[in-house]
């Protein structure tokens, strides 16, 4: 647990860095690198899932409707609201008891091992997404990044089951570790918006 949770701490501080780094003029329209997502609707599924959804699962509580609902860009200081948020999150599982048993899904049950490895993933590749979409670059150690690869080759064939990846790009071998977790994922290193 203990690799595990630096990486959730690296990668949730990489995504407040990101965030406080988006400036007010950045259109909410504009492309990113999540298919027919815009900038609102990625920013609204990070913000949730890596911040809220990342406390509420190790919490073992169900997300309240009122935030699944919300829109998170409509405060000025969604990224400051962000972050703090990430801070709760990540001292949500510093207990190791938390990585401990199952977590109940609603319609199955998961190891809470395997269940933050997906949010830690979820969270890396939300981040460089937003990043790209927004003129910055995601910054990982690469063990993090390794340990983002490792999740992302053991998870793909189901996220693409639901379209949650796309096809996997093919890259140079002298590719970085981050770059592979990418196109492992299926997106494009190399994309930049248009």
């Amino acid at each position: 647990m203990k690799s595990e949770y630096a990486h959730m701490t690296e990668c949730a501080a990489e995504a407040a860095r990101i965030a406080l780094g988006i400036g007010a003029e950045q259109p909410v329209a504009a492309a990113t690198p999540c298919g027919g997502w815009d900038l609102q609707v990625l920013i609204n599924h990070w913000v949730l899932y890596t911040s809220h959804g990342l406390e509420h699962r190790a919490r073992r509580t169900p997300l309240p409707d009122e935030l699944t609902a919300r829109d998170f860009t409509a405060d000025a200081d969604w990224a400051e609201q962000y972050a703090a948020q990430l801070d709760r999150a990540v001292a949500a599982w510093s207990d190791p008891a938390v990585w401990e048993g199952d977590i109940d899904l609603g319609h199955a049950s998961s190891p809470a091992a395997e269940i933050a490895a997906m949010l830690i993933m979820e969270t890396a590749l939300h981040s460089w997404d937003v990043a790209r979409a927004t003129g910055q670059e995601l910054r990982l150690s690469d063990a993090a990044a390794g340990y983002v690869l490792d999740v992302v080759d053991r998870s793909a064939e189901l996220y693409r089951q639901y379209d949650g990846f796309g096809d996997e790009v093919r890259l140079p071998g002298s590719a970085t570790v981050l770059a592979r977790a990418l196109a492992h994922s299926g997106r494009d290193p190399q994309w930049t918006a248009a």
